[in-house]
């Protein structure tokens, strides 16, 4: 199972998917029936959340066949990436600031965290697709899952679109990255080098 860590719910682009006088398809669909949260992110969060939210749904395995991609959603602790939300939800995110001294943050994301802790069983393991360098994540998730939180060592050193790039380059690939417990792991290190661009191909683009 993968927790991918939310896009910026004050953001501008996010900014346009809620505004009543947005025209495009997303922001219709915000407007009116709800789309998937794993869809309004990637939009809202461009190539991070695209890259997360890729490799999640590539390499994830629910034990109950469920979607493998939970969000970490403020204010509602952990929501599948297929859930569908509507402008009021997407204001109501907005307003729980991504603080892990929040109990409006913090403690419907401990109780999301023990409920899949108890449906993974003890040989289930999560991974955190965001950051494991500040607490504002691990402090609320490391006392649940403990040496089964895990994390893609690749991510040291490098900063969010490095993070992106390299995780469509796994998808395209079909190779999981390595990871390692976030207990006691070395979560910071010297910038790495950045990514070579991906080969244009015919109809696409390169990331």
């Amino acid at each position: 199972m993968f927790l991918l860590s939310p896009a910026s719910a004050g953001g501008a682009r996010l900014a346009l998917v809620l505004s009543p006088r947005a025209r495009f398809e997303l922001a219709g669909r915000v407007q009116a029936e709800g789309a998937p949260l794993g869809e309004v992110f990637r939009f809202a969060s461009g190539l991070y959340f695209r890259g997360k939210l890729a490799y999640a749904e590539a390499f994830g395995r629910a034990p109950d066949g469920s979607s493998a991609a939970l969000v970490i959603a403020p204010g509602e602790g952990l929501l599948a990436a297929d859930t569908p939300v509507r402008a009021a939800d997407l204001r109501r995110l907005a307003s729980v600031p991504v603080d892990a001294e929040d109990p409006r943050f913090r403690d419907p994301l401990v109780r999301a965290a023990r409920a899949l802790a108890a449906r993974l069983g003890e040989a289930g393991e999560v991974v955190l697709l965001g950051s494991v360098a500040s607490p504002k994540y691990v402090e609320p998730l490391l006392p649940v899952f403990g040496r089964r939180l895990l994390f893609p060592t690749d991510f040291v050193g490098r900063g969010d679109m490095s993070r992106g790039g390299l995780l469509l380059r796994a998808v395209r690939a079909g190779v999981e990255l390595p990871y390692a417990p976030v207990d006691g792991a070395v979560v910071h290190g010297p910038r790495v080098a950045r990514l070579a661009p991906l080969r244009r191909e015919r109809g696409g683009r390169g990331d």
